[in-house]
């Protein structure tokens, strides 16, 4: 552990501060309730867009900055955008064939749109349900290519997913996991340590008093940038080797845990 005191707690969302069954638990509630009441600042970051966060807003009572897009878009309580890191252009294109020659389903999120070839594809209808909107139809992405801060291949067959990952090795992308069937791919910097540092500048404190939450691939970059990290019990051994410290999982209010356990009982 890193020897300055937490001032902020950023945490991942899906499968860490919520459950499998996408609901936020009142232990988890109660814990950034103490973080407040400790002085302690939090903060979340997802894959999700911005308004999949919106929903946590009032429950957490949330003021500091939000790390959409895993740090693709940081936006603030009332869905300002405040920083924006944008795909090339003319990588859109390429990446979207890479992605559907390999056998993915390909969605496009233009600045705060979402873009599906397919309403009945997978996934779509459990993500508008998770993020509470619903994607645009469209016959085909061709037009679309700039202000692209996403785009997702999706597919139920892990292979699937890492032929599209291996495909775009090369490419001037961050390319991860955000859930086994997801391979998000987005600006090279827009990853969850960039919201680390994006906050760490917003609030002038040291990237060494952050302590970040997660259990995906995609939360390995914030647990490199921050001073304490902590994997979910439910994370892979491969996760957990990248973290300082594991807690409980998300079915057993592992994020509560953490935060009296392990973040509040170091911080005093």
């Amino acid at each position: 552990m890193s020897d300055a005191p937490i001032r902020l707690v950023l945490s991942d969302v899906d499968g860490t501060l919520m459950t499998s069954a996408k609901e936020l638990t009142d232990e988890a509630i109660r814990a950034v309730a103490q973080l407040k009441e400790n002085n302690i600042l939090f903060s979340v970051t997802s894959s999700r867009p911005p308004m999949g966060l919106a929903m946590l807003i009032e429950p957490l009572d949330l003021t500091a900055p939000l790390g959409a897009f895993n740090g693709g878009l940081m936006v603030d309580r009332d869905m300002k955008v405040l920083h924006e890191l944008a795909i090339a252009e003319d990588l859109v294109g390429p990446i979207i064939e890479e992605l559907s020659a390999s056998g993915n389903s390909v969605w496009v999120y233009q600045g705060t749109e979402w873009f599906v070839l397919d309403m009945d594809g997978p996934h779509v209808a459990h993500e508008s349900s998770v993020v509470q909107f619903h994607p645009t139809l469209r016959r085909n992405f061709d037009d679309i290519r700039s202000d692209v801060i996403k785009i997702v291949g999706v597919s139920d067959e892990p292979d699937v997913i890492a032929k599209g990952q291996s495909a775009l090795d090369g490419y001037t992308v961050s390319a991860t996991t955000s859930q086994t069937y997801y391979l998000d791919v987005t600006h090279p910097d827009a990853n969850k340590g960039s919201v680390v540092e994006f906050l760490a500048s917003h609030f002038s404190i040291p990237t060494s008093s952050i302590a970040t939450i997660g259990d995906m691939t995609n939360d390995v970059a914030m647990f490199q940038r921050s001073g304490y990290s902590i994997a979910m019990g439910n994370a892979t051994p491969d996760v957990k080797s990248h973290a300082k410290l594991s807690t409980k999982s998300n079915e057993d209010n592992g994020f509560a845990y953490a935060m009296e356990h392990l973040i509040l009982g170091a911080a005093t």
